[in-house]
């Protein structure tokens, strides 16, 4: 069993920022890839950010520049720095981490999603 606990969201005016927490616990093997989705009412959830294990990033064209991804590997937890939000940043994020539970199995977790509101 594998959990994903998501922190640090909330209400920002235009221009503000957020910094988002996600930490894996529980059968964890190896991680393969942490990451952030996001979903706004009425459209799909779409990535956002990502990070592997070997350091390699990689960020939707609507947040380059204005959101940072990291990992502290030790602590199997995934942060996301927002900066300058715009209100089309509004929408529920999700934690994901892509991992094996033992030597051979792998799968994709998900957080339980925290809202992100942009508003002045």
């Amino acid at each position: 069993q594998v959990q994903l606990v998501e922190s640090g969201g909330g209400l920002v005016q235009p221009g503000g920022s957020l910094r988002l927490s996600c930490a894996a616990s529980g059968s964890i093997f190896r991680i393969i890839a942490m990451g952030w989705y996001r979903q706004a009412p009425g459209k799909q959830r779409e990535l956002v950010a990502a990070a592997n294990s070997g350091g390699g990033t990689n960020y939707a064209d609507s947040v380059k520049g204005r959101f940072t991804i990291s990992r502290d590997n030790a602590k199997n937890t995934v942060y996301l720095q927002m900066n300058s939000l715009k209100p089309e940043d509004t929408a529920v994020y999700y934690c994901n981490a892509r991992l094996y539970s033992d030597s051979s199995h792998w799968d994709d977790y998900w957080g339980q999603g925290t809202q992100v509101t942009v508003s002045s």
